[in-house]
């Protein structure tokens, strides 16, 4: 996967690019280079990959010729998966279209347009003949398919950075500007083209009252929609951090619809459905995030504390596991039921049912805030009143999953010291959990180590070392208590 960092320009016929030599660190302009690139694109038949800024395309001729699928990102810079030429111009490669079944849902790929492009391609280099940035000098002319095809013919200039840094593509942006060019009104050429024919399909999305408390729970909610479709490819291609991300996002907004209820309503089936999802990714997350711990505690001991395979029980053996639950998730996301979710999530955000407190002013959402802190303290009040020990240890669970909401639900409102007070909570309790969670894990593979017939001595200092670190935080828990609930009754 390739970042693309690129500008692009619209200009007239007529153009002619400025030079280039005397920008700083650039020795020599080399070029310009022709090529001719013909580009065949593919979509739903009702768009859905141009609706949320997302191209897929074949194309010939260049320097990097195949299938190319770009995916947003963020502004400016977007995610490129190529996959090599293949010889059927009218099937994509599975392996690119299941990394689009977030959008697509299930309908067919089929061409939809078509560019062929004469591109003059001109390349700043420096001193050692590094080149730094392109500049590609397009003309373009487009073809969008159907019963009755639609041709357009237009010029644009893209400039994109190879080993040059931003600054310098700021600078190759003002030059152009300077003799005629205009930043892009259009995303892509596709989009240019595309809405030279009509309206492209746009992204749902309510209209609220500005400043509205239900225009910034929508707004939020829209946000967190965002992110997990983003991290759906991702998650397809086990990226790193990818599947603790959309099982973040998947939290987060489940955790909004409970905090907003008085906001929007209806959403209790949507909220068992997003429960499921991040069931799902979290088998795979808990895995990577014991096996990494595990690595990292192995790596600690001195070299005569580990006796036997346990390295290899503990980290091939759990990558094992690992990869298995990735299979699952990518079934999961496969299948229609998710696929009826990410629906749902479309409804939420373009057609939410909204209350009469919706159109009320954002200010009022702060009380959501103090509720939520409350809600942690008589969890708190709950878990000390148990006389059992182990019954109170699990009724402080409870304390650690209120205190992650009340983080959300300030979190969503950009009430950042709230969040800060209640992650303190959260992460103190979740340290504790996750150290009596690594000691059941370790007893079981003990357990299967001594079957095996193997020394199990390093499980019982790894057991030691969780064991520890849990009393710790479970020690830390009062100051870290008083502290934030001394600041919670100044802060809300």
């Amino acid at each position: 996967m390739a970042i693309e960092i690129e500008d692009k320009f619209d200009v007239p016929a007529d153009y002619g690019i400025p030079g280039l030599t005397d920008l700083p660190g650039v020795s020599e302009v080399t070029g310009p280079k022709a090529h001719r690139l013909v580009a065949l694109y593919f979509d739903t038949a009702d768009l859905r990959l141009a609706a949320r800024g997302i191209t897929l395309r074949r194309r010939r001729g260049g320097a990097d010729p195949g299938w190319h699928l770009k995916l947003p990102k963020a502004k400016g810079v977007r995610q490129e998966i190529t996959h090599p030429l293949t010889r059927s111009t009218k099937m994509v490669p599975p392996e690119l279209a299941n990394l689009v079944l977030a959008y697509t849902r299930g309908a067919p790929l089929a061409p939809v347009a078509e560019l062929d492009t004469r591109r003059e391609v001109s390349t700043p280099v420096n001193g050692a003949g590094v080149r730094l940035a392109e500049i590609a000098d397009d003309r373009v002319k487009g073809t969008v398919f159907g019963a009755h095809p639609h041709v357009e013919r237009w010029r644009e200039v893209e400039a994109e950075l190879v080993e040059g840094d931003e600054k310098l593509l700021k600078k190759i942006g003002k030059r152009l500007v300077k003799a005629g060019a205009v930043p892009a009104e259009s995303a892509s050429k596709l989009s240019r083209l595309l809405g030279a024919v009509g309206p492209v399909p746009e992204t749902p999305h309510a209209r609220t009252k500005p400043g509205s408390a239900g225009g910034a729970v929508v707004d939020y909610l829209s946000s967190q929609v965002g992110v997990l479709l983003s991290q759906d490819p991702r998650v397809r291609r086990a990226e790193e951090d990818a599947v603790h991300q959309m099982r973040v996002a998947a939290r987060r907004l489940r955790s909004a619809l409970k905090s907003f209820k008085s906001i929007v309503e209806g959403t209790e089936n949507l909220q068992d459905e997003l429960k499921w999802l991040g069931q799902i990714l979290g088998e795979a997350r808990d895995l990577e995030v014991i096996r990494e711990r595990f690595g990292g505690r192995l790596d600690s001991l001195d070299g005569d504390l580990i006796v036997g395979p346990v390295r290899a029980r503990l980290s091939s053996d759990l990558l094992d596991e690992e990869h298995e639950a990735y299979d699952r998730i990518r079934e999961t996301l496969s299948g229609e039921r998710y696929f009826a979710l990410l629906d749902a999530l479309d409804d939420l955000i373009g057609t939410p049912v909204l209350t009469k407190a919706a159109g009320k002013p954002g200010e009022i959402l702060h009380a959501v805030a103090a509720k939520s802190w409350r809600r942690v303290t008589r969890a708190y009040d709950t878990a000390q009143a148990i006389d059992d020990p182990a019954e109170r240890e699990q009724a402080m669970h409870d304390v650690r999953k209120a205190a992650k909401r009340a983080r959300y639900t300030a979190e969503a409102l950009g009430m950042d010291k709230p969040a800060k007070q209640a992650e303190a909570v959260q992460e103190v309790l979740g340290t504790h959990l996750d150290g009596v969670i690594a000691q059941g894990r370790l007893a079981a593979e003990a357990e299967t180590a001594r079957r095996a017939g193997e020394d199990t001595f390093t499980y019982g200092v790894l057991t030691g070392l969780e064991r520890a670190e849990a009393e710790r935080a479970y020690e830390e828990f009062p100051r870290i208590w008083a502290e934030t609930t001394q600041a919670m009754r100044t802060l809300l």
